[in-house]
This record gives C-alpha cells, sequence and structure tokens, in this order.
C-alpha cells in the first residue's frame, strides 16, 4: 500500500532523508521513531505530498507521488502534528469544505459529517466557530478531516499530541478498527510505549538513514533488552544511551 523507494531529501550540504526504503501492506500499523532531527517529519511531508524528494520514489497505492499526485494524494488521511484550520469556520463548515476538496458525494456530506462529529464528541460544537476549540478540540477535528472521505492510508504525526486520556483511547480503537479493514497506518511517535502497543512494525529513523526495522520483538531481540521498557530498545538502538553514560556516568 506504501512504498518508499530510495527516498533521499537535501536541503543544501545537510542530508535529511539519505536513502530510505520500506513498504506498508494494507491493514498494517506501521511505526516511525526517531531522535529530534532525525528526519522523520521531512520523510511524513514527502509522503504526504507537501515536500518534493531530492531522489527516490513514493508510491501511495499504487499510484506514483511524482508522476500522479492527485490521484495519489485522494487515498491519503494526512494528521500533522499541529491542527492548522480555518479559524472563522464553524467545525461542520471546515468539513464541509474538505468533503468538497476530495469530491465526496454530496448526498452523504452530512451523514458522514454527523458521524464523525459524533465519534470523536464534537457534535455540540459543530456550529461554533473553530477559533473557539481547544487545542484537543482541533486535533479531534482534523481527524474528522481526514477519516471523511474514507482514505486506503492515514499517515499521521504524533497522534495523541493534545489529547486527553479518553481522546487518546478512542484513537486507538479507531486506527485498529480501521486497520482490521485494510487501511494503512503510517504513524510517528514520541511516545514509545505507543508505538509498541500498537505497531505491528516499527522503523527507527536516525541522521535521515533508516537503522532498523521489524516488529517490536524483533527490535527487542536486536538491541538484547527483553525486561525493560521500550524506550531503552529505542536508545540502545540509536546509541544515545552509550553517550549520556559516557558525559555523567553509568545511571
Amino acid at each position: 500500500m506504501i512504498v518508499l523507494d530510495r527516498l533521499t531529501k537535501r536541503y543544501g550540504k545537510l542530508l535529511a532523508v539519505n536513502d530510505v526504503s520500506l513498504e506498508v501492506r494494507p491493514g498494517e500499523i506501521f511505526g516511525f521513531l526517531g531522535p529530534n532531527g532525525a528526519g522523520k517529519t521531512t520523510t511524513i511531508k514527502m509522503m504526504a505530498g507537501l515536500l518534493r524528494p531530492t531522489s527516490g520514489r513514493i508510491i501511495i497505492d499504487k499510484k506514483d507521488m511524482a508522476k500522479d499526485p492527485v490521484g495519489a494524494k485522494q487515498v491519503i488521511g494526512f494528521i500533522p502534528d499541529r491542527p492548522f484550520l480555518y479559524e472563522k469556520l464553524t467545525g461542520t463548515e471546515f468539513l464541509y469544505f474538505i468533503a468538497t476538496m476530495y469530491g465526496v458525494d454530496t448526498n452523504l456530506h452530512q451523514q458522514k459529517i454527523r458521524q464523525l462529529l459524533s465519534l470523536f464528541e464534537l457534535e455540540e460544537w459543530g456550529g461554533e466557530l473553530i477559533e473557539s476549540y481547544s487545542h484537543g478540540m482541533k486535533q479531534r477535528l482534523v481527524m474528522c478531516g481526514a477519516l471523511i472521505h474514507d482514505p486506503k492510508v492515514i499517515i499521521v504525526d504524533e497522534p495523541m499530541v493534545g489529547l486527553d486520556p479518553k481522546g487518546a483511547k478512542l484513537v486507538k480503537m479507531l486506527f485498529r478498527s480501521l486497520a482490521r479493514k485494510g487501511v494503512s497506518i503510517f504513524m510517528s511517535t514520541h511516545t514509545l510505549a505507543i508505538a509498541e502497543e500498537m505497531c505491528h512494525r516499527i522503523g527507527i529513523i536516525h541522521e535521515g538513514r533508516l537503522i532498523a526495522l521489524g516488529t517490536p520483538s524483533d527490535l527487542r531481540a536486536r538491541a538484547g533488552i527483553f525486561d525493560s521498557n521500550f524506550d531503552e530498545v529505542f536508545l540502545r538502538l540509536t546509541e544515545e544511551a552509550p553517550l549520556v553514560e559516557e558525559i555523567f556516568g553509568e545511571l
């Protein structure tokens, strides 16, 4: 469903993403981890069609992002880490706009908007201006917009940011349900426990390179850590733990 083929992005002399190749299967929840500045957000923006790669290919549902960007984007639901919204619209108006942009059947607009607002507990706020929403409410509205066209692929950057525990639980349940229906979910997160809990496979990017790829159990075996939290696995694989010990001594 998702293929990254030798994906590379340069900013002058800075090599932000370096020859990254991976595949995400239909119905798979794929976690994308890495330290700050590792290249996660750059990769996600290229996958969403917001940045053009320096080289390499992005294939979404057999559509080449460079050759058929509209076709590729039509099957993607993109959820950024920060909700950017038209705040002078109401929640309902915003979703109507998004549905229209994606070509959703006009006969289904009201039904789908009502269903999504209800799912994310925003139905009472649908007629209110978005500028009056809290950060968590805006994040939930963005998720409504990403789902309104029934995407085959969801690309999400930090899905739990700004959500309360109830909202986070809802998103976990929703992603698992969508994956069971064949939707591919590419999820970047700093919350490593969520990655281990939810993801079928995880890729770790470090200094622009994909340095590890496999199931959570595979990565634990590679790191040689079986009885500690996943943070220790991540630190071992990205070689940050030895640096801390070198500076401060063994912790």
